[in-house]
């Protein structure tokens, strides 16, 4: 049996101190982080399995073990006599893997065991369980009779497979690594990293990692992890060849942006890094990047269209409807490029949360997995990055449950004193609370009870019917994890119920509620979108055009029509922003004949919407980087300052023309009278759908 000192540690204190450590506690008493004990339990619970002994958790998240007596003094018996070994099983594997990889040829298993103080035999059980995962980045874990073992793959999957190992297990780790100054320099992080190369990756990508395109941190972290493996693999002397990397990469900003701080490197390093060692971080920078959800430009409108079924997918299997929640879609369509982009590439995608956005979210889960496969049938989403989506769609539930009036009674002696210190920390630490009312004892019988959402006392209820919660009157930490734990435990209730709070009859008089919308942000936003949807309906122009020049030389004879309109200025500089974007990513619609060029610029004065029928088609990139004909130029052109309502009716746009069949036919048709009815049947459907709701 191994046991490391740190398991031994957890043992030992659940034993004496029986159900009052958490694992927060423990890690904190511990000076680890809470997930390296979360992984230290699951060995844990494996150990008292031997034992005949479970570890339980109790209702306040605390640990303890159960079982007979005579099997827990064998195993406080068994903790103070045995060995103790310094290294996980996750560690010892991360030393095979380094092992293996700076090694050009097999290695017998004897020494192999020998260097890692295990026997033949538990090297071999931990070879098995890695052939299958390296598998996975197509490496053949190759193990020959008399030779030893090595691995057979391209040295790109190599350091995929390492870095995605280092994530999966020790992420937490290297955060802990990353934002703490190392003390001693020459040792090696996670026994592989240098600190120096770590703490170097770390400074060039922060320097990056600004403005509207931005990494998530975990996308930051296998970043920086995939950079340093990438200088410490050069530096060894083991080359990339270009074999099986993606070509187009060069067309990219993260190539450039590789490019440059490769050569930052040189200078501080002397590292250079090769064209292929570009182009391999290139893409995994490339797979990283999420665009700020407020500077989405919505280039693909057909990946919005799958997002929009999606989004319609989950709202009917969970019986909620989500269709109009534009932050959600927002959210979804800013991570979704990238997240098949990586998919599409074959890249590794670790979520350190994904196990607990599985327990936190199983019927969602289940509901986002199901739609995905339904609507993206040619793709298999990991469960790592389905459990993103899912979180997105958690998070609009959670802001759903908040938004939902929920009314709360309080209930003390004599109504007056503590209980107003009670309601005034409810109402600061609670928010989804939207009104609280309180009550004595004395005039509990004459309130409609049923009226309330949540009722909270601070005596004990014993003639009481239904259920409450009983806090102290200063509302400590555990009594505010309580409250929260009941309104998760209803929430189903409260959304049935949709009601929003009114003064309730009885006795009952002090109140605090929340309005759901200040009214001068309603108002806001009713003045957006009556201007930019009348805008668009007043700047709709639908022309047949020669094809004379290329599309470019369309593009600025459009823009010149608008500037001559009063509708924009500079009409130049907003033409080479179209063309720009162009030669980001490809703006023709596959499976038409249209292209959607788009751009917010200063000059534009009001927002515009034009179509140019052309007799002659041009050959343009398509969204899914193809070569296509396209015959339909459709031109979008906003201020570059735009408010979240007027935003979201730039995406409605963008998202209609190709909703459907129908839809598509009309916004590729010469016909402005179609088109106009088209938009206007449009926007009038989502002032129904959304203002007449909020």
């Amino acid at each position: 049996m191994f046991v490391t000192s740190r398991e031994k540690a957890i043992i030992e204190l659940i034993i004496k101190t029986s159900g009052k450590h958490t694992a927060q506690s423990v890690a904190v008493y511990l000076n680890v982080s809470i997930r390296t004990v979360q992984r230290d339990l699951k060995n844990i619970e494996q150990i008292l399995k031997s034992f005949q002994l479970t570890l339980v958790k109790t209702h306040d998240k605390g640990f303890s073990i159960s079982g007979k007596n005579e099997n827990i003094f064998k195993l406080i018996q068994t903790m103070a006599s045995i060995k103790l070994v310094d290294l996980s099983a996750e560690e010892r594997k991360l030393l095979i893997l380094i092992g293996l990889m700076e090694e050009k040829e097999a290695i017998k298993l004897a020494p192999l065991a020998n260097d890692l103080g295990i026997s033949v035999t538990t090297l071999v059980t931990y070879l098995d369980e890695l052939s299958g995962w390296l598998n996975s980045f197509g490496i053949e874990l190759s193990r020959k009779k008399g030779v030893g073992v090595e691995l057979v793959a391209r040295e790109d999957a190599k350091r995929r497979a390492l870095a995605s190992f280092i994530l999966m297990s020790f992420n937490d780790e290297l955060i802990e690594i990353l934002f703490r100054s190392s003390k001693n320099q020459s040792e090696k992080v996670l026994h592989y990293f240098k600190t120096e190369y770590l703490k170097e990756a770390d400074r060039l990508l922060s320097k990056k990692n600004k403005g509207s395109i931005k990494l998530a941190d975990s996308a930051y972290m296998a970043l920086a992890v995939h950079l340093c493996i990438t200088m410490q693999r050069h530096e060894d002397g083991f080359a990339m060849t270009e074999t099986g990397l993606d070509p187009q990469i060069k067309g990219y900003e993260e190539y450039e942006n590789m490019k440059e701080l490769s050569k930052q490197l040189e200078e501080r390093l002397s590292l250079t890094l090769t064209e292929a060692e570009i182009r391999f971080l290139a893409v995994i920078w490339r797979g990283s990047n999420v665009q700020a959800a407020g500077e989405v430009y919505y280039d693909s409108v057909v990946i919005g269209r799958s997002i929009k079924r999606l989004i319609q997918r989950v709202s009917q299997k969970l019986n909620i409807d989500l269709n109009a929640d534009f932050s959600l879609f927002q959210g979804l369509f800013a991570h979704m490029e990238p997240s098949l982009f990586r998919i599409r590439e074959g890249l590794a995608s670790f979520n350190p949360l994904t196990d607990d956005i599985k327990k936190k979210y199983p019927v969602l889960f289940m509901a986002v997995t199901a739609s995905l496969e339904k609507e993206f049938s040619d793709i298999r989403f990991p469960e790592d990055e389905a459990a993103y989506i899912v979180l997105h769609f958690g998070s609009a539930l959670e802001l759903r449950k908040e938004e939902i009036a929920i009314r709360a009674l309080v209930i003390c002696p004599t109504g007056i004193g503590t209980s107003k210190m009670l309601a005034s920390r409810m109402k600061k630490e609670m928010p989804e609370i939207s009104s609280i009312e309180i009550t004595s004892l004395k005039e509990i019988q004459e309130v409609n009870t049923a009226d309330f959402d949540l009722i909270v006392s601070t005596v004990r209820l014993p003639f009481f019917q239904q259920q409450y919660v009983l806090v102290n009157p200063l509302l400590s930490e555990a009594d505010i994890e309580s409250i929260r734990h009941f309104l998760g435990e209803q929430i189903e209730s409260f959304m049935k119920k949709q009601h929003y709070a009114e003064p309730a009859p009885g006795p009952v008089r002090q109140e605090t509620s929340i309005p759901q919308k200040p009214l001068e942000d309603l108002l806001q936003d009713m003045e957006d979108t009556h201007q930019t949807i009348t805008m668009f309906l007043k700047n709709l122009s639908v022309t047949d055009r020669k094809n004379e020049g290329g599309h470019n030389h369309l593009l600025l004879q459009m823009a010149a029509e608008c500037e001559q309109d009063g509708l924009l200025e500079h009409a130049g500089e907003a033409a080479e922003k179209l063309t720009e974007r162009e030669s980001q990513a490809g703006l023709g619609i596959p499976g038409t004949s249209m292209a959607l060029f788009h751009a917010r610029h200063s000059g534009v004065k009001e927002f515009i919407f034009r179509v140019a029928h052309v007799d002659r088609p041009y050959t343009l990139k398509g969204m899914d980087r193809e070569d296509m004909q396209v015959r339909n130029i459709l031109l979008l052109l906003a201020p570059e300052d735009v408010r979240p309502r007027q935003l979201e009716i730039i995406s409605l746009i963008s998202t209609a023309i190709v909703e459907n069949n129908e839809n598509m036919l009309i916004f590729s048709s010469s016909n402005e009278q179609m088109i106009r009815r088209k938009l206007e049947e449009t926007f009038y459907a989502y002032l129904q759908n959304k203002l007449v709701k909020e």
